[in-house]
C-alpha cells in the first residue's frame, strides 16, 4: 500500500506578505528603531539610520546586529519599537484573505521576525488570527530571525514537519533562499518582476495564490 503524502504546511510571513506594512507601519517602526539606536548608542540620527540599515542588510534583522555587537536587550528593543497605540488605523484590511487561507488544505502557520504581541494584534485586526495553528514569532526562534538557518530549523522541530512538506510565502528574498536550501517550496510575494532562481513562484499579492497549482 502506498504511503500517503503528508499534508502541506503553509508558512506565511506577516508584514508585507499577509498585509501591506510598508504603507503605514514600517515608516513609523523604522523611525522608532533609528531613535532607539540614537538614544542607546549615543549616535546622531544619520549615523543611527545608517547602522540600522547596515544591520538589516547584513543580518536580515536590525535586532540581530544590535544583539551581536552592542549586547542590546531584545525584549526591551522589541517593546519600544513596536508600540502602536493607533495600530488599528495603520493595518490595511485585505478582502477575501480569510476565505483564501481557509480554502487551503493542510496546516497553516505564521513565521515572523516581529514580536508575538504585535503579530497577534495585526492578525486580530486582519480577522484571521484563528486561521493559524501557530504564530512562530522572533521570540519563538530565540531571536534567530529570518533568514537565519537556525530559526528555520527551530520552526521545523517545533511543528514536527519536514522542509519538503512546507511552502513558504514571504516578501524577503533572503529568507526564501534559506527555505529553498532546506527543501521548502518558495513563493515570493512582491510587485517586483524579478524572480530569483531559488523562488518557485512570484505573486504580486498573497491573494494571487489561488492562480497557481503546487
Amino acid at each position: 500500500m502506498a504511503k500517503s503524502r503528508a499534508p502541506k504546511v503553509w508558512i506565511f510571513d506577516l508584514d508585507d506578505t499577509l498585509h501591506n506594512a510598508s504603507a503605514h507601519i514600517f515608516p513609523v517602526m523604522n523611525q522608532a528603531m533609528t531613535n532607539y539606536i540614537m538614544h542607546t548608542l549615543a549616535l546622531d540620527e544619520d549615523s543611527a539610520h545608517a547602522l540600522r540599515k547596515h544591520y538589516w542588510q547584513v543580518y536580515g534583522a536590525t535586532l540581530k546586529g544590535l544583539m551581536r555587537h552592542h549586547q542590546t536587550d531584545p525584549h526591551h528593543f522589541l517593546k519600544v519599537t513596536h508600540q502602536f497605540d493607533d495600530l488599528a488605523e495603520r493595518v490595511i484590511a485585505v478582502k477575501r484573505l480569510r476565505h483564501l487561507i481557509q480554502s487551503l488544505a493542510g496546516r497553516k502557520l505564521v513565521f515572523t521576525n516581529a514580536p508575538r504581541e504585535y503579530a497577534l494584534r495585526v492578525l486580530d485586526l486582519l480577522g484571521i488570527s484563528d486561521c493559524f495553528e501557530l504564530v512562530f514569532s522572533v521570540e519563538s526562534s530565540k531571536f534567530h530571525a529570518k533568514p537565519s538557518l537556525r530559526g528555520f530549523q527551530m520552526l521545523l522541530k517545533t511543528i514536527k514537519a519536514s522542509a519538503s512538506d512546507c511552502v513558504l510565502l514571504e516578501d524577503n528574498a533572503a529568507a526564501l533562499m534559506t527555505a529553498k536550501r532546506l527543501g521548502m517550496k518558495t513563493i515570493l510575494v512582491s510587485k517586483k518582476l524579478q524572480k530569483p532562481s531559488f523562488v518557485d513562484y512570484r505573486l504580486s499579492q498573497v491573494l494571487a495564490l489561488t492562480h497557481i497549482r503546487l
